[in-house]
């Protein structure tokens, strides 16, 4: 089948990319030239595991190309994905000036019955508007139908997430348009679960708001157990058996980021506004998750008189592992409040250094500054202190007698329990982490 996939994000290329894996054939489209002109090098604008392999593979095969002419890209295709940005605004309402631009250009251009399919995280209510939008501006005398199939992959993992998903939601108002969806993902072999439009734009917030505030849940009762003395991976070892409960999202940390979690609260916290009605499970997962950011440089805090001209070593910058994206990462939190305070701050992550030196270029910044490491061990030696903030494997395997050997002051901060407590005590490194 023709497919053209409309944004070549961690949505857009993903989708895009294994829609040729399974025999489609597909074309991605960009305003951005330079970035399809690395795409057609077979390289990958984001970091996202075997997605590069798969680029080049199917590209060298003829089923995958890259184009800024989506007039030609629109014309005949079969179906039209839209995978663009729905970047969040300051009152927490979803921008949708791109779909808006790609489905003007849709009306524009195509030449032939077609289904557009929103595969952006859109309000509630979202699709009605486009089909109608488009309709408005068509310009030849065609059908065009829109059909919701919002994308549950998580980053670092999309591939897999795709090839493996547990489910494909599909929201559609008509037969013919849920059949050719059905068309599309048939190669998958993954369950379909067919709704209606507006059911599948709310089960994409529903769910990852549900996700969300279980972080935030599980952070909220780690900060208590803190005071009380109890431990939150026991706690979460013992939940977890409860097949209600089950083992995912128990883990407590420094909140979540990312481009959906933080997006879509707000999001849906918005959109329950609107419609004169107060989610206030979710008002409270954002707030939980506003302070659990920054919890440990406030412990940190207490602790020192001041961080003006201490060496600072922050491992992980990324908001996960397996990424480089930065988007509501706490690393940009916490270091904005260390150079604000005149540390000199030394950070390493394996893959998003080069995404965080484009916000903060080395350095003076401010009353401090910031020296990105090659090695963990650089960014550790002589430091006063250390914060870590993503649980990449070349962080985990930081043995806890290194912190001991190379920092002038071994003093962890550890947003993300990578050790146990008591082997950091054995190696007389004082430990400070969330929820123990």
């Amino acid at each position: 089948m023709k497919i053209t996939v409309a944004g070549t994000g961690y949505v857009g290329l993903v989708a895009g990319v294994c829609f040729a894996e399974v025999g489609h054939n597909v074309t991605c489209v960009d305003v951005d030239e330079q970035k399809i002109r690395l795409m057609e090098s077979g390289t990958s604008p984001i970091y996202e595991e075997g997605l590069e392999e798969l680029m080049q593979k199917n590209h060298a095969a003829g089923r995958l190309h890259y184009t800024v002419d989506y007039k030609e890209a629109y014309r005949e295709a079969d179906a039209i994905f839209i995978g663009v940005g729905t970047p969040e605004q300051p009152d927490g309402s979803a921008n949708l000036s791109y779909i808006a631009a790609v489905s003007r250009q849709i009306a524009e251009t195509v030449e032939k019955d077609c289904l557009v399919v929103v595969k952006s995280t859109v309000p509630v209510g979202t699709n009605d508007k486009v089909e109608q939008f488009i309709k408005d501006f068509l310009v030849h005398d065609v059908k065009i139908e829109v059909a919701s199939n919002p994308e549950f992959l998580a980053q670092g993992s999309a591939v897999r997430d795709t090839f493996h998903a547990a489910r494909i939601i599909i929201g559609t108002e008509s037969k013919k348009a849920e059949e050719l969806l059905m068309k599309i993902y048939e190669p998958f072999h993954l369950p379909v679960v067919s709704v209606s439009r507006r059911s599948a734009e709310m089960i994409k917030y529903a769910s990852n708001d549900f996700l969300a505030l279980k972080i935030s849940y599980m952070n909220d009762i780690a900060n208590l157990c803190e005071l009380v003395g109890a431990d939150i991976e026991d706690v979460a070892r013992g939940m977890s058996y409860d097949a209600r409960i089950g083992a995912n999202f128990l883990k407590a940390g420094i909140g979540y980021g990312g481009s959906c979690f933080p997006k879509d609260t707000k999001a849906l916290k918005f959109l329950a506004e609107q419609a004169g009605y107060h989610l206030e499970t979710v008002e409270a997962a954002v707030a939980v998750n506003a302070r659990q950011k920054t919890r440990l440089f406030q412990k940190a805090s207490n602790r020192m008189i001041t961080f003006d001209g201490l060496k600072v070593a922050v491992l992980g910058l990324a908001f996960k592992p397996g990424t480089d994206d930065l988007r509501e990462a706490p690393s940009l939190d916490n270091v904005e409040l260390l150079l604000e305070n005149g540390a000199r701050v030394y950070a390493y992550d394996p893959v998003a250094g080069e995404n965080f030196k484009r916000r903060y270029p080395e350095g003076r910044v401010g009353r401090g500054s910031i020296t990105y490491a090659s090695d963990p061990e650089q960014a550790l030696k002589g430091a006063n202190i250390c914060f870590i903030f993503t649980e990449w494997d070349e962080i985990k395997g930081i043995a806890p007698s290194v912190y001991k050997e190379l920092m002038q002051t071994p003093l962890v901060y550890d947003g993300r329990n990578v050790y146990s407590v008591k082997e950091m005590e054995e190696q007389e490194v004082e430990y400070h982490s969330i929820g123990r």
